[in-house]
């Protein structure tokens, strides 16, 4: 499992992009902050193509379900992994996930 930095690529089941915004700036991979607990929380989905009458496009991700580091933490906060998914907002509720396609680096990994 690799550990996921800002430039981490997360997308809506649609294919929206989710937007990193790291909450910690000290630790580094490669120049890029590493994801800590509670980052992929609440960020913005841009260009969700699920649009139409009725449906609500993936805006927001809400809390993770899986994916943080057990072992791994940065002031206090577990690190998040490359398996890091949980809902979006989007419709049908409680039915469409963001996970990661790319960590965004390739050198640091974690065993869990």
């Amino acid at each position: 499992m690799k550990i996921l930095v800002k430039e981490a690529i997360l997308r809506c089941g649609h294919d929206g992009k989710v937007e990193n915004v790291p909450s910690q700036e000290w630790v580094r991979v490669k120049g890029s902050p590493v994801l800590v607990d509670n980052d992929p929380q609440g960020r913005d989905i841009n260009m969700c193509p699920h649009i139409g009458i009725n449906i609500k496009p993936c805006n927001k991700t809400l809390p993770v379900t899986k994916g943080y580091s057990t072992f791994i933490r940065i002031g206090g906060k577990a690190v998040c992994l490359d398996t890091v998914e949980g809902f979006t907002d989007g419709t049908p509720p409680g039915a469409v996930k963001y996970n990661v396609r790319r960590p965004g680096q390739t050198l640091v990994g974690s065993g869990s």
